[in-house]
């Protein structure tokens, strides 16, 4: 296993796309199970479409560079219902000829909070996952993809998510192994592919290839692979000022969920095969 260190600065030259609905319950905890009723997928359980949080030089709201990972900011939008997303994040590599992108190329792994309004306002996905800097986040530790199958090591990883209020910790997200995505390795690259070259404007989600076009002068792709199901206390709390955030994606063969759960709380857990994110509201 491999771990490099991420410059964010360099992530400025990536084009960012998130996957809706990768894991079972997600849309209809986060309530926007009404708006993607519109969209119709090949497979009952497929993911329900891509949508883009970031495309550098992008005249809209698209082109705020949205990525952190110490403080994470409302910009005032607390009552819009915020609530954190935890995922794997897919740094990637990628082919673009005769202007499809015909390859994506996964390089490192990492955690990622794909921080999200819950505002249900009929506007694109989109409008919902950047709302200016400091609005998503990413954890500088991340791990190098061996190879992106079920033989590799990312199917041994697993992800949590806490929230710490007041001193007391919460499970965000529900514990949930990396191979229990929808769609992963190469049927989610496969799917991922035909997606952004192919995906129409319907309902919640864009057309894509409006954000591809200039791909040649990207550097790569960063994927948001889809959030997890909800524990309780995700479920039914927002996020406020001075929450802390922890994203954990952790390998199951080597590490525990106790391992987690010590580090939190201060103890002298030595997390080896761990991508960790930690953010203050703010």
């Amino acid at each position: 296993m491999e771990k490099i260190y991420i410059d964010i600065e360099e992530l400025k030259d990536y084009l960012g796309f998130g996957v809706a609905g990768n894991f079972a319950n997600h849309l209809g905890e986060a309530g926007e199970a009404d708006e993607f009723a519109v969209i119709q997928t090949k497979e009952k359980d497929a993911p329900k479409g891509m949508f883009p949080f970031y495309i550098p030089g992008h005249d809209s709201f698209l082109g705020t560079f949205p990525i952190c990972d110490e403080t994470i900011k409302t910009h005032g939008r607390e009552k819009d219902n915020l609530q954190v997303e935890a995922e794997v994040a897919l740094i990637c590599d990628f082919v673009y000829k005769d202007e499809k992108i015909v390859d994506i190329i996964p390089k490192y792994f990492s955690a990622f909070n794909d921080f999200s309004i819950r505002i249900q306002d009929g506007n694109k996905l989109s409008t919902k996952k950047n709302w200016g800097n400091n609005t998503k986040g990413i954890s500088r530790d991340a791990i190098k993809i061996d190879n992106f199958t079920e033989e590799g090591i990312l199917n041994r990883y697993h992800i949590a998510s806490f929230i710490r209020r007041n001193g007391i910790v919460h499970d965000y997200g529900t514990t949930s192994a990396v191979n229990s995505y929808s769609y992963f390795f190469k049927q989610l690259k496969d799917w991922m592919i035909e997606k952004l070259n192919t995906q129409e404007d319907a309902g919640p989600l864009e057309e894509l290839t409006q954000f591809t076009k200039n791909a040649k002068d990207a550097k790569g792709l960063l994927i948001a692979a889809g959030a997890t199901a909800y524990a309780e206390f995700g479920k039914k709390h927002f996020l406020e000022k001075d929450d802390e955030i922890f994203v954990y994606i952790y390998d199951a063969h080597f590490h525990s969920f106790d391992d987690m759960y010590n580090d939190m709380c201060g103890m002298d857990t030595f997390l080896s095969r761990c991508s960790k994110l930690h953010q203050i509201v703010k």
